[in-house]
């Protein structure tokens, strides 16, 4: 097994002093030599942290001290590489931000649903199965079938729906996401706005694809994740994508035959995105990083 723990979490609660809880936490995943980012707001954690087992457990051992977060739980995978360049525990408004006051988790939710359950749920005539992540994740990979809102951040969602729920009038809608805390709120609103029937799938895309086999699985392509790796595939193994370094979007194997691509400074995605004054920076940049490497360091932007 590799040396390295990847822990992903959120945990919806109500902190009445969450900026206090900064620096303990802070202190806690440095003496463990973890790296990552922990979230914090009013209405909770959210994060993904990565490190030795000893320095995972004791960071997970402090979260749950915190208040109301006795019984949080964390999904886990490995990896050989830190996939983290260092560890920030940064105060927020929202640990996912929707940009809905009035959405409250710790309230209610939708119906949770076990990734062995999941597969039934949605076959069915009478659900409609919706993404609740941005358009760059969705373009890897999603469930079959699932209505893609093409947006490009959480907030845009409740817009996104207000145009769209006649066209699920009496449906039962059945959402997902990553890891889970997107179909939180997202559950939470439609419940507000009168949708009776909402579920959603408890522990979200990386729970799924740990837990179903890839022959009863009805997942197409890769799960993208905010950590090095970038995407994962069935049993949470890395996949092929990498990162644009320009654009921070997701490219695959091919796409760095297209001409568009340059190293470090542009894909097909952000080609006509940027000035020459702009490319001619993230050309000086990867120079720096070749220097690093030969070095033998690694160049903090790299």
């Amino acid at each position: 097994m590799s040396q390295i723990v990847v822990a992903a979490l959120y945990h919806f609660t109500r902190f009445e002093d969450h900026k206090a809880l900064q620096g303990p936490l802070q202190a806690v995943c440095d003496a463990g030599g973890v790296k990552g980012s922990l979230l914090l707001a009013f209405e909770g954690i959210n994060g993904t942290i990565a490190g030795p087992r000893a320095g995972i457990d004791a960071a997970l051992a402090a979260i749950r001290a915190l208040p109301g977060c006795a019984d949080f739980e964390h999904k886990e995978s490995f990896t050989d590489e830190m996939p983290f360049l260092r560890m920030k525990v940064k105060l927020k408004k929202e640990i996912v931000t929707m940009g809905q006051p009035q959405v409250d988790p710790t309230a209610n939710v939708g119906n949770y649903v076990e990734a062995e359950d999941w597969n039934d749920l949605i076959a069915r005539d009478d659900v409609v199965v919706i993404d609740t992540r941005n358009d760059y994740e969705v373009a890897i990979g999603t469930f079959e079938g699932a209505v893609d809102p093409k947006t490009k951040s959480f907030g845009e969602f409740p817009a996104w729906w207000e145009e769209n729920k006649d066209r699920f009038h009496n449906k039962k809608v059945a959402m997902f996401c990553t890891g889970g805390i997107r179909c939180e709120k997202s559950t939470n609103y439609l419940l507000g706005e009168g949708v009776d029937d909402v579920y959603h799938l408890k522990g979200g895309i990386l729970k799924y694809l740990e837990n179903v086999p890839e022959e009863d699985s009805t997942w197409d392509g890769q799960c993208f994740v905010f950590d090095s790796r970038v995407s994962v595939g069935h049993g949470l193994k890395e996949g092929e994508y990498e990162l644009c370094f320009a654009c921070r979007m997701p490219l695959a194997p091919a796409d760095f035959d297209r001409p568009e691509y340059e190293h470090g400074v542009t894909c097909h995605q952000c080609f006509d995105q940027h000035s020459e004054e702009r490319k001619e920076r993230f050309r000086e940049r990867q120079k720096q990083i070749a220097l690093a490497a030969k070095r033998g360091t690694q160049h903090i932007g790299g």
